[in-house]
């Protein structure tokens, strides 16, 4: 079956970049795209008219929140604050434990990936938290997400994360590490089952990807035998390095080298590794200590950056910058990391970061983080068939819509919606040649009660901090409101 898609404008590719058609279509059979330009004299079975909208390859979230968002619980904690959110030494002498029944973690997935799709995400490498964790994610709760990723028919690269140590807060306030080597170990047994089980289901749509968490609360043999088995597997690696403040000058005292400099030593970077954030590298300006060149480490081993600059914009930090990274040839994508799921919030914010530190436009444009969010995720999963319109490319589609009052009036496509469009603006989503969402309607759900689902999650997460926070402080202080609560006034 043959259906033809047009629209005011099509994001198309050249065979080296995007291109931008006007009043243009998008043929597609099956799963595959088989024309992309104007005037299609083929025979179709069926028409899309989109309008007055941009028809542009699906959105490729290389580090897509996978569950339901706790960083609003820490985005305004202040900085003496910040601590009590983390686990205390009292709750891991306690007995740590699930917070969330197995019922829960599998319904998370349901929710996070639905908004991914009215987001305008098509494929997603997704993320979710340790902090309410017994420990990591389990198998069964990736093969529920695995099933409703399937059924939702969102293209997902999936894996059970891992990890042999925690951060956690002793008595007097000091965070350190907690190890558990033997559960680092049964979580990489976990992780290789379950990639050898689900690595290719639902029609392809599902692959596996191995995911150690944090680099310091892994072991060197831990990363050794990652880099063994996505070797073995074939898959690739998500791992977060060069993060925060803790981890980078915890590494430099532990191994007198970079976090980057320590895989690159340890033979761990390469073409299957792609690593979220990787903004504290040396030489950046809130770090204290470590030499090298972190980015020509990068850029000689194709490890590609996972760039995710809402969430690290909104806790005061940024890459320094993007444009830098980009002249030097690292190949970056993009990664949303929090609510909302948003591409366009987070083109809009790291561009606006890299102008801010470069003082100047060239390279943080808003088209060349549309690239990463598109051709450089596509790059990192080895897969020239993702992120363009181009015949023989998966039929991977959305369309957003330009005839909103608040778009404003229309110049260059790429510039208008990113500029004032947002993830809401997503009017229709093909992946692999199936519509999976419509007017910000997906088929089969019922939002309102995966939205009412969702609140009561977040509720019980919520309530966990409290479970878990060294002082043991009352409600409203640990989780300060943004103003006084009060019933009158």
């Amino acid at each position: 079956m043959a259906t033809k898609l047009k629209g005011r404008y099509v994001i198309g590719y050249d065979g080296s970049d995007h291109v931008i058609i006007e009043n243009a279509e998008v043929v597609y059979e099956h799963d595959t795209i088989i024309y992309v330009g104007k005037n299609y004299q083929g025979e179709v079975d069926e028409v899309i008219d989109a309008g007055n909208a941009v028809i542009s390859p699906g959105f490729i979230d290389l580090n897509a929140l996978g569950d339901i968002d706790h960083d609003i619980l820490h985005l305004e904690a202040i900085a003496e604050r910040q601590k009590n959110l983390l686990w205390s030494e009292r709750y891991v002498q306690n007995g740590y434990h699930e917070v969330m029944t197995e019922e829960e973690e599998a319904f998370k997935s349901l929710y996070a990936y639905s908004q991914l799709i009215l987001h305008g995400i098509t494929t997603a490498m997704p993320i979710t938290s340790v902090f309410y964790k017994r420990w990591a994610e389990t198998y069964q709760e990736l093969a529920a997400a695995a099933h409703h990723a399937g059924k939702l028919g969102l293209r997902i690269y999936l894996g059970p994360s891992y990890q042999s140590g925690i951060r956690v807060v002793e008595p007097d306030g000091a965070i350190k590490l907690f190890w558990d080597e033997e559960a680092g170990r049964a979580g990489l047994k976990r992780a290789v089952k379950f990639v050898e089980e689900f690595d290719g289901a639902y029609d392809g749509l599902v692959r596996g990807m191995l995911a150690p968490e944090r680099i310091e609360c892994q072991t060197e043999e831990s990363l050794k035998e990652t880099k063994h088995y996505s070797e073995k597997l074939n898959v690739p690696i998500k791992l977060h390095a060069a993060q925060g403040s803790f981890e980078y000058h915890r590494m430099v005292e532990k191994h007198g080298v970079t976090p980057i400099r320590y895989l690159y030593n340890l033979g761990f970077l390469g073409p299957a590794i792609g690593i979220p954030h990787a903004h504290f590298i040396a030489g950046y300006s809130e770090t204290k200590a470590g030499e090298g060149d972190d980015i020509a480490l990068l850029k000689e081993t194709n490890t590609t950056v996972i760039h995710c600059p809402l969430i690290i914009g909104r806790h005061g930090s940024a890459l320094e910058s993007f444009a830098k990274y980009k002249r030097a040839g690292v190949n970056l994508a993009i990664g949303t990391d929090t609510f909302p799921p948003d591409m366009f919030q987070n083109i809009r914010t790291g561009s606006m970061l890299s102008r801010v530190i470069e003082q100047n436009v060239e390279d943080s444009t808003y088209a060349d983080l549309y690239r990463a969010a598109t051709i450089g995720g596509a790059n990192f999963l080895g897969r020239d068939d993702l992120g363009r319109l181009a015949v023989g490319a998966k039929a991977d589609i959305i369309a957003i819509d330009l005839d909103g009052f608040h778009m404003g009036v229309i110049d260059d496509p790429i510039r208008t919606m990113i500029a004032s469009g947002s993830g809401r603006d997503v009017k229709l989503s093909i992946i692999n040649g199936k519509i999976v969402m419509k007017d910000r309607k997906i088929p089969g759900l019922d939002l309102e009660q995966i939205k009412q689902q969702g609140q009561q999650y977040f509720a019980k997460m919520r309530n966990g901090y409290l479970e878990r926070d060294y002082q043991q402080l009352p409600e409203n202080e640990l989780l300060a409101p943004s103003f006084k609560i009060v019933k009158s006034i």
